[in-house]
């Protein structure tokens, strides 16, 4: 591969496996694609990265309202399939993705492996909304969210944090800020400063299933926000 000083980009050498991508999350670069019809993919080193302190998550007073009327309930690793769907398709707020059929692959394939993990929020049983990521270590790579319904990957999103935190977890990377993940106390690093906490997480065990499935929408702030309670 080769570096692309200006944008932080690796041009890709094909074949890439799924060894290939966790190695590349080992070493802090992930894949994306110009869009979900191109056939190629290439590998992103960002100077700046978004990530969220999971003892400094913030829960929106009118998203922590919403959750603690338990509209949603929760299920991991249900759908993986469809939330990668989900989010790989255009959306209101977005006319495209950069989720290929080759991106799509080597996720399948690590979620067949028990790395790659979907977080589902359900409305009366059915799917509204979701994310996906990897788990390694004491990190967890978040990749892509969607929402059918209002609320619903924000929700997701919630959930994720309370089962890092609750599982042991020192890094939620979320690759590039948006005023979106802002709100939720997202911040902007270095690329120094990710790799080094990147480093101690890689030295960490995260149980990713620590936090109940059932725990509720209530129980998920005061995780996340005792204080708000």
């Amino acid at each position: 591969m080769t570096r692309d000083a200006k944008f932080g980009t690796l041009a890709l050498v094909k074949p890439f496996t799924p060894e290939d991508l966790l190695a590349c999350y080992k070493r802090g670069v992930f894949p994306m694609a110009e869009s979900r019809d191109d056939e190629g993919f290439f590998i992103v080193d960002p100077e700046w990265r978004c990530v969220f302190p999971l003892d400094g998550f913030h829960v929106p007073k009118r998203l922590a309202r919403t959750l603690r009327q338990d509209k949603f309930t929760f299920t991991i690793n249900r759908e993986f399939d469809r939330v990668i769907d989900g989010c790989a398709a255009p959306g209101k707020d977005r006319e495209d993705t950069w989720i290929n059929p080759d991106i799509r692959a080597l996720y399948m394939e690590l979620h067949r492996r028990g790395m790659a993990h979907s977080v589902e929020t359900r409305i009366d049983g059915e799917l509204a909304g979701g994310l996906y990521g990897v788990a390694l270590g004491g990190a967890f790579f978040g990749e892509s969210m969607f929402s059918w319904a209002t609320d619903a990957s924000k929700a997701a999103l919630v959930h994720l944090a309370a089962r890092l935190r609750r599982g042991g977890f020192k890094l939620l990377d979320a690759q590039f800020i948006t005023p979106h993940l802002e709100r939720f106390g997202a911040q902007t690093l270095p690329r120094r400063i990710f790799q080094a906490l990147l480093g101690v997480a890689m030295d960490t065990h995260g149980d990713f299933r620590a936090l109940p499935v059932e725990t509720s929408g209530a129980e998920l702030v005061e995780i996340l926000s005792p204080k708000s309670v």
